[in-house]
């Protein structure tokens, strides 16, 4: 079957032809059909719903490795992890995201991922598990077509269907071998890709069986080697923290013996730098003789020139095998089972060490690398000791090594199902499924800084002496190798999520109308989640070496610390679903039917809730349908917006108050030498928690669409709009400290220090007051002879008029966010128009194909340096050359993507990698080469 797939001239179209779905036989009927969206089956797929299916065909055109490059694509997909980069959360995921409507950065968990129309398990492998489907943890080579419904489904699926649903088919039977491998670099000679996989199967009597082997490795692509990621294009106001060194050292103001003049060295504008290429540091009335004042351009380093990541490198690995037998004609068993290995990977530039006496760190006037202290030959009289408030150490230890995130992430997942039909008063067709999914992974960050080293290696040499295998560290001068291992600090996290799964459905045809038969379908469902996440126990506990600051216990590493995780819950659904053909072959009514489905889930969290849903579809001639849909979503808060504990993270965004907020209500105190780019490499440091006391979110759904299907053309409109009350999100760290210095409100959930640092961000998950989302989706396709082969030609868009945040203040007003239209937060991306094009020509044995995909122009931060406020519209173009040989036993494909090599537009929300990196394409042009085979 999966063979004849891939031989029919098939098509993305929103009605398939009969021969691209799986079909079953009702008795005394023609062949009937069940797609994502429904559990009836039918002969009129596109009655259901705007629904749109990527065959074998498109696959193969697409040539993608993995399912998320085909999903992503979509113009009404929207922000998604799909970049493996530095600057991204991904951390190997590749999620989708339909309608932008994911509670957080790139989630998917508003769209609800299925496989075979079966529940999958949630992602992990970042710094704690995901409440959403990993698309890496499926194997390319068992994907047989893709359904995606872009519409409210939760009465048929249950929760997370409140912005669509995607349905991967996978292969159902094969005799014999299929085998496709595929090898891609970019014109700049990296990003090399070598994918591919292996199928074998057999068709036996009453039985079959499938087995399936799929591999993918892809390679990096550095920030340094392209140009819009080479350096952060915000301009710089001073100079950065660097290998050199930035030594604010109070005590050499104004010394005499030092000869500094007054106010040297007493602040970040007047900070030491050590000189490049001195490797000695002078002693006696010559120790500060290798220290300048730093200052631009002369002390600029770039961080992103020190081989870190655009795109971090992937590999995976998967196998999938599945048996079925007829146990009697009326009853069908299979089994089917599933492991999946990925390795990824980000790198970072190495730490910024950042070290302060207002965090309890001090350097003794008699430590062994002190060039102002008694160890270097500095008379005692004239010795100094540095500790206190104003002291600040800021260096870049390269010697330690850049940090390397590197995720190790294993599924396994078995299932057995039993299918078929009996009659009692008519035929009933049921299925009854279970299944166990598993993820585990485990996380490394390599290359962080043990503070408590760092403290006891820069602390008296008594102190050191007293600590076995201290190496006291020379933060002024070279860092040697036995001090960078001192200073190191690997640190290990382990997060896994499981589920199990328990189905039965039951449908039939009640009983006969004048328009038709009415559809029925029922059926149960029982489901247990359950996620746990084991941060490393070093970094997580809160050191007892390092001195006390503001009452509180300080974090013993740099890796990012976070309270353990862990948690379930089970829940109960029951559904019923009606289709009625109202009217047929009537003058205006070729076709009239009403469907109708409700479904209860009982969360063992947060309680019952009733959903429901209406579709009507009229067709007052045959090639014009009329379709129209309200529905009710729901979705239960998961277990990582539960119980996630406290875990510390670097947010990007924009402090209103950087260089003193010019007034700003919430900046009254922040001294106008505040620079924000000054610390923590200009991220801002935070805390985000799970929130036991959410509730769930509603939404509702209103759809209307038209289709045209005169022959060979088929075009389609569907406007929609999603409203989600008590929607589960939070804040933008941005959001945050606008509302805070514009306002004073979220002040509470902002902390800093004197000099106007944040020192602590919070972000918590709550019920915001709700999310309004409208927009409208066309579909325009055309096939039609050409000499010997066939044309094919189509045109999808989707406008985004409104996505809107009601955000409620704590002085009890709303605010209203609009962000339509807009990219000026990192990695959030809304514009408002999205396309796709393509034209394809196909003979008997090549084919020839073009690909445009379209992201139109947004808001940027308004009148910045780096694009005055506005990003620019963008094409993508890719063609491919395929060939068919001995009947197609054997396949060949040519192709190049980005044919233009058309880069990123320059975002100024996106500093320091200066584009989104879950919106554009970072590779450029891009060629590849596929072979198949078939026998």
């Amino acid at each position: 079957m999966s063979a004849a797939a891939l031989a029919q001239p098939a098509w993305a179209q929103e009605q398939l032809p009969q021969s691209d779905i799986t079909s079953e036989k009702v008795a005394g009927e023609a062949d009937v059909i069940t797609v994502t969206g429904s559990r009836i089956g039918r002969r009129d797929a596109s009655s259901v719903g705007p629904l749109t299916t990527l065959t074998g065909e498109d696959i193969a055109a697409a040539a993608p490795t993995s399912a998320g490059d085909l999903l992503q694509a979509m113009p009404s997909a929207g922000v998604s992890l799909n970049s493996n980069g530095t600057q991204g959360t991904s951390f190997g995921v590749s999620s989708i995201n339909l309608r932008y409507l994911g509670s957080a950065e790139g989630s998917g968990n508003r769209t609800l991922v299925l496989v075979d129309g079966k529940r999958w398990v949630n992602a992990v492998g970042g710094r704690g598990f995901r409440d959403f489907v990993d698309l890496n943890t499926i194997p390319l080579g068992i994907i047989d077509r893709i359904e995606v419904l872009k519409d409210g489904a939760s009465a048929i699926y249950g929760a997370d269907a409140i912005a669509g649903v995607v349905n991967i088919h996978t292969k159902r039977r094969l005799d014999g071998f299929e085998a496709t491998a595929r090898i891609g670099v970019s014109s700049r000679g990296d990003n090399e890709n070598y994918s591919g996989y292996l199928n074998f199967g057999q068709v036996f009597g009453r039985g079959s069986f499938l087995l399936s082997a799929s591999y993918n490795d892809t390679k990096p692509i550095l920030t340094s080697d392209r140009a819009i990621t080479e350096r952060a294009l915000t301009p710089l106001t001073s100079a950065p923290t660097s290998p050199q060194g930035l030594y604010v050292l109070p005590g050499l103001a104004n010394n005499a013996y030092f000869g500094t003049p007054a106010g040297y060295g007493n602040s970040a504008a007047n900070a030491l730098a050590r000189n490049f290429g001195v490797t000695t540091i002078g002693s006696g009335a010559l120790a500060d003789n290798d220290f300048h004042v730093a200052r631009l351009p002369g002390d600029d380093y770039n961080t992103l020139a020190q081989g870190i990541y655009a795109t971090g490198p992937s590999k995976r690995y998967g196998f999938f095998g599945r048996a079925e037998y007829e146990i009697s004609d009326n009853v069908t068993f299979s089994i089917e089972g599933l492991y999946n290995y990925r390795k990824s990977s980000q790198l970072f530039a190495p730490f910024p060490l950042d070290v302060r006496g207002s965090r309890g760190f001090s350097i003794s006037a008699d430590q062994a690398f002190n060039p102002f202290g008694t160890a270097n030959g500095v008379p005692l009289a004239n010795a100094l000791a540095f500790s206190g408030n104003t002291f600040r150490i800021q260096r870049v230890p390269i010697e330690v090594g850049n940090r390397d995130n590197v995720q190790t992430v294993k599924t396994w997942r078995l299932a057995a199902g039993l299918e078929g039909n009996f009659d009692l008063g008519g035929e009933w067709r049921w299925d009854a499924f279970f299944s166990w999914s598993r993820n585990t992974a485990d996380f490394d960050a390599i290359n962080q800084i043990n503070l408590e080293n760092v403290y006891r290696g820069l602390h008296s040499p008594a102190l050191c002496a007293a600590t076995a295998g201290c190496v006291p560290l020379n933060i002024f001068g070279t860092i040697t190798p036995q001090m960078a291992d001192y200073m190191r600090y690997n640190a290990h996290d382990e997060n896994g999520a499981s589920q199990y799964d328990f189905t039965v459905n039951l449908s039939r045809n009640l009983f006969d109308l004048p328009a038709g038969p009415v559809g029925f379908a029922m059926g149960y469902e029982y489901r247990r989640e359950s996620a746990f996440d084991r941060p490393d126990a070093f970094a997580a506990t809160p050191s007892l070496i390092l001195p006390l600051v503001s009452g509180a216990r300080q974090n013993p590493t740099t890796a990012q610390s976070r309270d353990p995780t862990t948690g379930s819950y089970d829940l109960h659904e029951g559904y019923a679903e009606i289709s009625v053909p109202v009217l047929a072959d009537k003058p205006a009514f070729y076709s009239l039917d009403i469907d109708a489905a409700a479904r209860y889930s009982r969360y063992s969290t947060v309680g019952g809730k009733l959903t429901t849903k209406v579709g009507v579809a009229w067709r007052p001639i045959e090639d014009i349908l009329v379709r129209g849909t309200f529905s009710e979503g729901f979705r239960a808060p998961s277990i990582l917006e539960l119980f996630q504990g406290a875990r510390q993270t670097n947010f990007q965004g924009a402090d209103p108050c950087n260089g003193g907020g010019a007034g700003l209500v919430g900046c009254a105190g922040v001294p106008t030498t505040y620079n924000q780019s000054q610390f923590n490499s200009g991220l801002i440091a935070g805390l985000v928690a799970g929130n036991e006391d959410l509730q769930p979110e509603t939404a509702t759904t209103w759809s209307a669409g038209l289709a045209v299907t005169p022959g060979d053309f088929t075009f389609t409109v569907d406007w929609f709009k999603i409203n989600v009350k008590d929607a589960i999100a939070a804040q933008t760290a941005t959001q945050i400290l606008t509302s805070c210095a514009n306002t004073g409100t979220f002040c509470d959930l902002v902390t800093r220090a004197p000099a106007g640092e944040i020192t602590e961000l919070r972000q918590a998950v709550v019920n915001l007051s709700r999310l309004e989302v409208s927009g409208v989706d066309a579909t325009a396709r055309y096939r039609t002879g050409l000499g010997a082969g066939t044309v094919e030609a189509s045109i999808d868009v989707s406008y985004l008029d409104s996505f809107k945040s009601f955000i409620p203040q704590p002085n009890g007003t709303i605010t209203e966010d609009e962000r339509a239209g807009k990219s000026d937060q990192p990695r959030s991306t809304f514009p408002r128009w999205k396309g796709q094009a393509s034209l394809r020509y196909r003979a008997d044995s090549w084919s020839l194909g073009w690909k445009a995909r379209y992201i139109g122009s947004s808001d940027d931060r308004p009148g910045n340096a780096v694009n005055g406020g506005r990003i620019g519209d963008v094409f993508y173009h890719d063609a491919q050359l395929s060939l068919d040989v001995d009947d197609g036993n054997y396949s060949f494909a040519l192709g190049v993507d980005n044919i233009f090599d058309r880069q990123p537009p320059a975002s100024a929300a996106n500093n320091p990698i200066n584009f989104d990196i879950y919106t554009y394409d970072i590779r450029g042009r891009y060629f590849y080469v596929k072979v198949g085979t078939r026998f």
